[in-house]
């Protein structure tokens, strides 16, 4: 079965109390790239971002970002 990778970014957000734009404040990834990050609508993922935001939040597993789930298309 395909698998599909999954973004935990309104996951860790509502944990922290935090918006997008903080988000994006603190790691400096653009707004508009965490937004697609986010809503699944971004067809690469650019490392880089993800040590950004592992970085700002304080993140040192990266299964507290991203996931490889069963199920994708």
């Amino acid at each position: 079965m395909p698998k599909k990778i999954i973004i935990k970014i309104p996951n860790l957000l509502h944990s922290r109390g935090i918006s997008l734009r903080e988000l994006s404040r603190l790691s400096d990834v653009r707004h508009a790239a965490l937004s697609e990050l986010s809503n699944g609508k971004r067809g690469n993922i650019n490392f880089s971002h993800i040590e950004k935001i592992a970085d700002a939040l304080g993140i040192s597993d990266i299964r507290q970002i991203i996931d490889l789930v069963e199920g994708g298309e």
